[in-house]
Formats: structure tokens, C-alpha cells, sequence
């Protein structure tokens, strides 16, 4: 085959581009079903399938690459999002659907945009079952199944095993997984946490894997937290390398979306124990009481076992994080403290205080951060953040000033950077010395739903 020759894959990535330019909705299904991978692979410039529907208005083959899942906030040569092409093309109909307005709807910030990237933390993995934490009988015998998983974790970190190679390969973390006989013995000790976590969202097998008149009972997951020596707990492990997260805060968004999600229930769940060992009503010890989801006062007389009080239950704290953009529509403010790496920004945000609304909330932070004084809010999506257990409120706002004045006690700098920047930084890493927080985190989800929008709130 000479150097002029298309390879098979190229040939057939010519044909799936040159399929959703005509609106040959037959051709490119057929094509997209055999190679799944096509979605949102490049032709020539940087161009995917859904910016060539996008600039020859066929609606059904950009609706159909939406529902497969394609990524429509790539950019290609120019920059330019399939939005941005079907805006400039006088594609109104496609470039509703990209935004979120389609059906002529008046065009606000989107909330399903983010919903598609999910956040990390963010899955549900495991069924809750909450209706069983208050049944003592069927919890002791859960723990004690053979298929039951258990989840070791020490100074709030889970036991993760990831080894060179797999690190090397891009393979996730994973989390260690246990059976009772494991972890037997740290159950009957008075320091050890139990958490029941749900049990596995697993479609009931077929029935000729089962015993004739048996019930299928999905395995259940417990979280085990111990105050036992960390290396002896490793030595638990059959695997040479496993070992428990130094840096939280960048080790544990090495696990696969599955294993996050359950990270985040559990390790937010073991915070609140180990802060409320006593009861901050009357200061009293208290019990473990309800899968690990309450705990109660042994002080008979305290008055945090009459009516109904949140002291007894775990706590979320509540934070706002926003994307402020300027009157311009081409800006954004991003900030960074001394703790972050060199040269990375990310949104402002803020705990949201007693009897204050997240609105409120937004504008306060930002005007008490960066001195900017902040009119529309509204809100995106949010995301679970275990460190130690906060809810992550992600909302973008309309500056209504752009004169900056940081509080050094919160932040050491805040910009406003350019959309073109941001997008460097964000799709081709040709800042060095701007970047923006990683895949996993609700600032970039923030970012990269900005840079799909357009410019006008």
C-alpha cells in the first residue's frame, strides 16, 4: 500500500464524516454501531461528525449523536464548538438543541448539560437501602454473609491497590475489597465503625444459575472504620500493592466513577463519626445506632433524645462554587490560593452560612473574595466532596462590577481570563502557566459548561 493509500480506519472515519455532513442518518448509524469509538473522533482541522450536522443543519444526525453520548463541547482548528458553527450558520434549530433550548424555549443557563459530563463522586453505585438501617436482625446477618463486601479504611482513607504497572498503563485505583472472615475480628472491637453502605445494584441472575426456589439477594457492602495500626491492616491484604492514600485530595480521583461514589458515602459518614464520639448537646459518650447513620446520647436526661434533632444525624455543610463571567460575556474570574500548583486557577467558592440562601450565598462569597459584586445567579449541578463531607453547589452568576480587590486571608489572586485563554488551558494545555483544575472536580465541569455556552447569559 503506498504512503497515499487511506488505512481501513481512516477510510472508514471518512466515510462516517462525510455521512453526517449529508444527513445520511442510515449510513452513519450503520457505521457508528460497527465502530463506537467513531462518535467523536477528528477529521481534517479538528472537525467531528456532529460539527459537520451542525453546519449543514441536519438536525436528526446531531440528535443522534447527542443520544450516543458525543462530546459536543470539542473544539476544533478554530476553535469552535458545533454550537458555534451552528450559530454562525443560521442553524437555529440546531443550535437550540446544542444549547438546551430546543422547541424555541427561551434560552436559560441549561441544567442538563453538566448532567451528561457526570460529576465525580457523583454515581450510585450501590442501592442505599435505607429502609433497612433500623433492621438490627437483618444487618447482623448481612455481615456475616459469604458474599458480603467490606471496605477497610484508616485515618478516613480506604485501603487502594494500584500497582506500577497498572499506574503506567493509565489502569484506575482500586479499592480493596474484603469478606467477613477478613475483617471478623476488628468487628468485635469497641473502636471499630461499622457503616452499611446499600447493597449492589446487580440485575437478578437468570435462573438457571440459581437453585431451584431460591431467592437471589443482592451482596451488601459495609465500611469498616479502625484506629488499628495502618500496616497491619495492609498486611491483611493479599495484594503486594496496596496501600492507604497520603494525599486524599489527588489519590482518590484515581478511582473509577463506581468506586468514588461509594468513597464518598462512606468516607463522609466516618468523618461525622469520628467529630461527634460525643454528643455536643450535653457532651455525654454516645452509641452507634442504625447501619452507622445515627448516633444516639447515653445520657438518659439529654435533651437531644426528645423530638427531632440533627445533632443525632450525619451532616452535609453546604458549599457554594461559581463560575462568575463578565458583563462582556467573554471573561470569567478564576482565582487561586498558596496551596494550589503553580499557575492553577480555579472558581471561587464558599460554605454557605445559617438562614442564607445559595444566591445569597454566591454573591456574598464572591464580593467577600474578589471584591466583585455578582446580580444573576444560577444554579448547574453539584458534587459530593468527602474532604471530610461537603456538597459542592456549582452555579454560574453575572458579574455587575469588574474592579478586583482580593482578601488575601481567602485567596492570594484572582483575573478575569479570556474565553480564548480558558480554552487553551482547557482543550489544548498550550498555557503554561495557566491551567485549571483537573477532570474530576466540579471547577473544571464549571469552566468547560462556559465554554460551550454561549457568550451571553
Amino acid at each position: 500500500m503506498t504512503s497515499f493509500q487511506m488505512s481501513a480506519k481512516e477510510e472508514m472515519l471518512e466515510k462516517f464524516l462525510d455521512a453526517a455532513s449529508r444527513g445520511d442518518l442510515s449510513q452513519m448509524s450503520t457505521l457508528l454501531s460497527s465502530v463506537p469509538s467513531l462518535l467523536n473522533q477528528t477529521g481534517h482541522n479538528g472537525w467531528t461528525a456532529l460539527m459537520f450536522a451542525a453546519r449543514n443543519g441536519h438536525y436528526h444526525v446531531a440528535e443522534t449523536l447527542l443520544s450516543h453520548g458525543c462530546d459536543k463541547f470539542s473544539v476544533n482548528g478554530s476553535s469552535q464548538t458545533a454550537y458555534d458553527i451552528a450559530k454562525f450558520w443560521g442553524h437555529r434549530h440546531i443550535s437550540n438543541l446544542l444549547s438546551g433550548t430546543d422547541d424555541g424555549c427561551r434560552r436559560i443557563l441549561p441544567t442538563s448539560d453538566l448532567n451528561q459530563q457526570e460529576n465525580f463522586f457523583s454515581r450510585e453505585t450501590l442501592d442505599r437501602l435505607s429502609e433497612k438501617r433500623t433492621d438490627a436482625g437483618w444487618l447482623e446477618a448481612k455481615q456475616s454473609d459469604s458474599d458480603t463486601v467490606y471496605l477497610l479504611f484508616s485515618n478516613l482513607n480506604p485501603m487502594i491497590s494500584c500497582s506500577l504497572e497498572e499506574e503506567t498503563a493509565g489502569e484506575a485505583t482500586r479499592l480493596c475489597r474484603f469478606r467477613y472472615d477478613d475483617v471478623k475480628d476488628l468487628l468485635q472491637k469497641e473502636a471499630t465503625v461499622l457503616i452499611f453502605i446499600g447493597v449492589e445494584k446487580k440485575k437478578k441472575p437468570s435462573s438457571s444459575s440459581q437453585t431451584e426456589g431460591s431467592i437471589w439477594d443482592p451482596p451488601a457492602w459495609f465500611a469498616v472504620g479502625t484506629d488499628e495500626d495502618a500496616a497491619e491492616l495492609l498486611k491483611r491484604c493479599r495484594e503486594k500493592s496496596c496501600s492507604f492514600p497520603k494525599t486524599p485530595n489527588r489519590d482518590l480521583l484515581k478511582l473509577s466513577e463506581e468506586e468514588a461514589g461509594v468513597v464518598a458515602q462512606a468516607r463522609s459518614v466516618l468523618a461525622w463519626h469520628s467529630r461527634y464520639s460525643f454528643c455536643p448537646t450535653c457532651g455525654s459518650s454516645t452509641k452507634l445506632e442504625e447501619g452507622g447513620y445515627k448516633r444516639s446520647c447515653l445520657n438518659a436526661d439529654c435533651r437531644s433524645l426528645k423530638g427531632v434533632h440533627n445533632t443525632c444525624y450525619p451532616r452535609v455543610d453546604p458549599v457554594v462554587i461559581m463560575l462568575v463571567i463578565h458583563p462582556d460575556g467573554n471573561q470569567c474570574l478564576l482565582g487561586r490560593k498558596k496551596v494550589f500548583p503553580p499557575g492553577m486557577f480555579s472558581c471561587l467558592a464558599g460554605f454557605i452560612e445559617p438562614g442564607e440562601t445559595m444566591e445569597e450565598a454566591v454573591r456574598r462569597e464572591s464580593e467577600e473574595e474578589s471584591g466583585v459584586k455578582v446580580g444573576p445567579v444560577q444554579y448547574v449541578s453539584c458534587q459530593p466532596w468527602p474532604m471530610p463531607s461537603s456538597l459542592m453547589i456549582g452555579c454560574m452568576a453575572v458579574a455587575m462590577s469588574t474592579d478586583i480587590k482580593v482578601d488575601e486571608n481567602e485567596i492570594e489572586e484572582a483575573r478575569w481570563f479570556p474565553r480564548q485563554q480558558v480554552i487553551d488551558s482547557l482543550f489544548r494545555g498550550s498555557s503554561p502557566n495557566f491551567s485549571v483544575p483537573p477532570r474530576q472536580t466540579i471547577a473544571h465541569q464549571l469552566i468547560r459548561h462556559w465554554i460551550g455556552m454561549n457568550s451571553n447569559l
